[in-house]
C-alpha cells in the first residue's frame, strides 16, 4: 500500500511495507484512521499471533464507525455484528473453526448477511479459510521490541 492511500495523521515509519505502532492507543488511533479508507470496503481479511492487538484495531475501526457499544473479540460467539453505526460493521473470528470446510460455510453465511446491509466484514485468522479472497484487503499485525508492526495491502 503506498502510502499516499494513507490519512496524513498516520506517520509512514518504515520502507514502504508497515507502520510502527508503539501502544494499545497507536494499535485504536491507527484504525480510527484506517476507517475512513474502508468506507467503500467489503472485506479485510487480519492476521497476526495471540494478542497482536487484531481486535484493538477493529475497536479503532469502529470508532471510527461511531459505533458507541463495547467491541469485543468474537472468539467464542464466532462473530459480532455492529449495526448501530454510520456504517455496520462484522467482526468475525475463525481461531475456533479448525476445519476448512466449517470456516468456508461460515464465512459465505456471514457474507451473505453482510452484503445485503453493506456492512465491512472483518476477519481474524482468516488462515482457516480456503477460499480465493482477491477483494479483500490484507492487514498483518506482530509484535517488535518496542511495540507493534502493521503492514495493509490493498486489493
Amino acid at each position: 500500500m503506498e502510502e499516499r492511500n494513507i490519512p496524513k495523521s498516520i506517520k509512514w515509519q518504515s520502507n514502504e511495507s508497515g507502520w510502527k505502532l508503539d501502544d494499545l492507543e497507536a494499535t485504536i488511533n491507527f484504525g480510527v484512521q484506517l476507517s475512513s479508507i474502508l468506507q467503500n470496503t467489503s472485506l479485510v481479511l487480519l492476521e497476526g499471533p495471540l494478542g497482536a492487538g487484531k481486535t484493538s484495531l477493529i475497536k479503532g475501526i469502529g470508532k471510527g464507525f461511531e459505533i458507541t457499544e463495547p467491541i469485543t473479540s468474537p472468539t467464542f460467539a464466532l462473530s459480532q455484528h455492529y449495526l448501530n453505526s454510520k456504517r455496520p460493521l462484522f467482526h468475525l473470528d475463525l481461531y475456533r473453526l479448525e476445519e476448512p470446510a466449517s470456516a468456508n460455510e461460515f464465512f459465505l453465511s456471514e457474507e451473505e448477511e453482510a452484503n445485503q446491509i453493506n456492512a465491512l466484514m472483518v476477519i481474524e485468522w482468516p488462515s482457516r479459510l480456503t477460499l480465493n479472497l482477491k477483494e479483500a484487503w490484507n492487514i498483518k499485525l506482530d509484535y517488535y521490541s518496542g511495540g507493534r508492526l502493521i503492514q495493509v495491502q490493498s486489493p
